[in-house]
């Protein structure tokens, strides 16, 4: 086991407490390219992949629209925006994907990703709903764990009030988004997803410090994160699916 001098060690723990380097700002990367507005097919930001016209959406199709998120812990709303993909009128008879993306930028960057969903067996298979979080693209508020949760609860109500029933809902969490999706079908508030999908999901917020500290230190010394889906899946009956690569 690699070893440090007492002097080494004592400088890493002062450096760690005075810095004030949180895991909890690392997570919620939000706002690191602002925009004025939604630009989807027309974004000329830097996106993972890109889909040939196979894969494209009909703008009769694609929904762009605000939510109004108010969790039980909460005594003021906060306005988000949503994109939804599909025909609403179809949306209680149709089997929806709610995704919840990562913490780089906002819904542009992962626009050819709900594409891929809405297209997955066939073209223009599934619903779509995907949201920016508090703080992300050009929804107000200040990210954190809870509103994470409510704010993809909002999106979940809408659905249900669209007449969506739990049996057609499935959730797709990718990377930071595998926390809220883990969480609402571990404990289920406004619906509970038929199935869970998680894409480079992460273990817990302990985890993601120890991962990133030289030393083995306490999670409370970086992050006020409680997030465990490690712990919280054992909760979930759901078929689910984990996809990780490389």
């Amino acid at each position: 086991m690699k070893t440090y001098p007492f002097f080494v060690v004592s400088a890493m723990i002062f450096l760690l407490i005075s810095s004030g380097c949180r895991v909890d700002d690392s997570l919620f990367n939000a706002n690191e390219h602002a925009i004025d507005k939604y630009e989807l097919y027309n974004y000329k930001g830097e996106v993972d992949f890109t889909l040939d016209a196979n894969y494209s959406i009909p703008q009769d199709l694609i929904s762009l629209f605000t939510l109004n998120s108010k969790g039980a812990d909460e005594s003021n709303s906060t306005k988000i925006f949503a994109v939804y993909i599909g025909d609403i009128n179809r949306i209680s008879t149709d089997t929806v994907i709610m995704y919840c993306h990562g913490n780089k930028d906002h819904m542009d960057f992962y626009w050819p990703r709900a594409q891929l969903l809405a297209n997955t067996i066939s073209k223009n298979n599934y619903g779509v709903l995907m949201i920016d979080y508090r703080g992300y693209g050009l929804s107000e508020g200040k990210p954190s764990e809870n509103a994470l949760y409510n704010d993809v609860d909002a999106g979940l109500q809408w659905l249900k009030s669209k007449g969506l029933s739990n049996e057609r809902l499935i959730i797709y969490g990718f990377s930071m988004g595998s926390a809220p999706a883990t969480k609402l079908c571990a404990e289920p508030r406004s619906m509970k997803p038929s199935k869970l999908i998680l894409e480079a999901p992460f273990a817990s917020a302990e985890a993601m410090v120890q991962d990133a500290a030289v030393l083995a230190i306490p999670g409370v010394f970086a992050t006020d994160l409680k997030i465990n889906n490690a712990d919280l899946i054992k909760n979930v009956q759901q078929p689910f699916m984990w996809i990780h690569g490389t």
